[in-house]
């Protein structure tokens, strides 16, 4: 899976290891935008950029990082810089085996300390818990009993801004709450008598302000939001759907050939993705069929659909998947469907003459609760989006939405349905902020 970069002014890298990334923000950036400082997904078989106390870590050869030593009362992995004050750390975590309830796997924000820090623990007895950890003293932030259970992914995400942290399990807020423990620090994968999996680090300024980092060194791209759309380097037409493993960099070349253009619900796929696999540089033309298919966990860098037929992109057996950069346009219907469990990021996109940007499906054989983080979106010509499920508790969350012609303002930030049975049809019952399912502030959205 390819390192992700959220958007910055003009944002430089300083590389300190193979697998792990931090990037110092330009002079005038300010906390209004976000930006990736490090991510790591440890693609590259090792920890560089990481330093241990404790338990018995490994990086496996679907790369994903280990602590197998169950025994260990605690076992940490640290990395990024003391002085990080305001931001946001996510990772995808997979509790093993606990040994008992009060057994965890976790993830930290601002250690100050080996012992000090902020904690999102997975509980053996179930709960996900946010605390406040200071050595042996753990102060509850808050909790939620989730059914939480060895063997499964979740996406954990704590959010530092001042003294108010917050926690999300898949997308979910579980916790909030003033705290002063501590002001600063670095980010950890955390482990207390148990074993588990760790994957997908990412840490970014959305927290309300932008982490110190070292100075920069070497000058990185730009990742504004997409002016236009691309000019293809040369067209492929294809018979048959493409499988992705691993990477498939399409260099900006045009595959189209697949389906009839419409809205059918039986064509296939231009490419079926597996889990863990990206797609890059890629132009889907017409006929497109049903896009793209995501089976797992997936990435779609810099993909453009030019005229999406059923749906650009469905998302269907993983957890977590990623959108950045590219765009859509001449969708009928929607173009990101959800059908699978976890969050859906969309982030750096363009999106021109479509119905909905984003449905969480309404009417599938499972009612997974859905999520979705929209940020640094153009919108233009759309009714819609994003559609969520609020009876299954769905959310939806935008920053940085930019819509375009539209003097009246019609389209829709996020429209709320019942989710229903499949063979039914999913009802209406509302639109518009209301800081529990549909998340945004006025300040959020941008009219040009």
């Amino acid at each position: 899976m390819q390192k992700r970069r959220l958007p910055g002014r003009r944002p430089l890298l300083l590389t300190v290891g193979a697998g792990a990334t931090v990037a110092a923000l330009a002079v005038g950036m300010t906390s209004a935008f976000a930006a990736t400082v490090f991510t790591d997904d440890f693609n590259d078989g090792n920890t560089s950029g990481w330093s241990k106390s404790g338990g018995t870590w490994t990086v496996d050869g679907s790369g994903v990082l280990n602590q197998s030593n169950a025994g260990s009362s605690l076992a940490r992995q640290f990395a990024g810089q003391t002085s990080w004050t305001n931001y946001s750390v996510q990772a995808r975590v997979r509790p093993v085996s606990f040994g008992s309830s009060s057994s965890l796997v976790g993830l930290a924000a601002r250690s100050s300390s080996s012992t000090k820090m902020y904690r999102l623990a997975l509980l053996g007895s179930g709960r996900a818990e946010l605390q406040a950890v200071n050595g042996s003293s753990i102060t509850s932030i808050g909790s939620a009993s989730l059914g939480i259970g060895t063997g499964s992914w979740y996406t954990l995400r704590i959010e530092t801004s001042g003294s108010t942290i917050r926690g999300f399990v898949n997308g979910a807020q579980i916790a909030a709450g003033s705290n002063s423990l501590v002001g600063a620090g670095r980010i950890g994968l955390v482990t207390a008598y148990a074993s588990g999996s760790f994957d997908d680090v990412a840490v970014d300024s959305a927290g309300g302000g932008t982490p110190t980092t070292p100075p920069p060194t070497t000058p990185g791209p730009t990742n504004p939001p997409p002016a236009g759309w691309p000019t293809p380097t040369g067209s492929q037409k294809v018979d048959a759907t493409i499988p992705v493993s691993g990477t498939l960099d399409g260099g900006l070349k045009r595959y189209y050939g697949i389906g009839d253009g419409g809205q059918s619900e039986s064509q296939d796929p231009m490419f079926e993705l597996a889990a863990g696999a990206t797609l890059r540089n890629v132009i889907i033309g017409a006929p497109a069929g049903d896009g793209v298919h995501c089976e797992g966990n997936c990435t779609l860098i810099n993909v453009w659909w030019e005229d999406v037929g059923e749906d650009a992109a469905t998302f269907r057996g993983g957890t977590t998947y990623t959108v950045d950069g590219g765009g859509a346009r001449s969708a009928s219907d929607k173009v990101f469907q959800h059908n699978g469990s976890g969050t859906v990021y969309i982030k750096n996109f363009r999106v021109e003459n479509a119905g909905k940007l984003y449905r969480a499906c309404g009417n599938c054989s499972t009612s997974y609760q859905r999520h979705v983080v929209i940020d640094n979106v153009i919108v233009r010509d759309t009714d819609a989006i994003a559609g969520i499920n609020t009876n299954w508790g769905d959310t939806a969350r935008f920053s940085r939405i930019t819509i375009v012609d539209d003097p009246d303002r019609d389209t829709s930030i996020c429209v709320k349905y019942r989710g229903v049975p499949k063979g039914s049809e999913p009802v209406e019952i509302g639109e518009g902020a209301d800081g529990v399912n549909c998340l945004y502030a006025p300040s959020d959205i941008t009219y040009q």
